[in-house]
């Protein structure tokens, strides 16, 4: 899936769980507004699920944000001894350079490779941070809707 696709679709999950949620939480006040009235009638069963679920589902949202904050420092670190490999290799090619025309010219496509690689990794970071919205938002999503289904809200 692309970039532009997978950002559509976090944000459709992002208004179905703001919208699920909504509902979800109007449906249990209702059912507190009920437990208190009636301690003996109450929805117990559902009464519990209200703090257990919300637990689970921030768990695993907070996995998916963990997991992806070290993939993302993973590629940092990648990004980084490749550029001190690519920075050392210049240098030992400037010590080299047989004019100030040959290391100007060595800088210049140094400065070009950096630039292209520079805009290549923002992409590929950006793509992975869009991947770790999206897991981190799932888990809360599918908690909500299935709230929202269950109670008929």
């Amino acid at each position: 899936m692309n970039p532009i696709d997978r950002a559509a679709r976090t944000v459709r999950a992002g208004q179905e769980t703001a919208e699920a949620s909504a509902k979800v939480v109007a449906r249990r006040l209702t059912i507190m507004g009920e437990a208190m009235a009636n301690p003996l009638r109450a929805d117990h069963a559902e009464l519990g699920r209200m703090g257990t679920e919300k637990v689970e589902a921030l768990t695993a949202s907070a996995g998916a944000v963990a997991s992806g904050a070290m993939d993302l420092a993973d590629q940092g670190r990648r990004i980084a001894d490749r550029e001190g490999a690519e920075a050392s290799a210049l240098m030992t090619r400037l010590s080299k350079a047989d004019s100030l025309a040959g290391a100007a010219a060595l800088q210049a496509a140094w400065g070009m490779g950096l630039w292209s690689r520079a805009l290549s990794d923002s992409w590929t970071m950006g793509e992975a941070v869009l991947k770790m919205q999206a897991k981190a938002l799932s888990p809360i999503h599918a908690a909500a809707v299935a709230n929202a289904k269950r109670l008929k809200a």
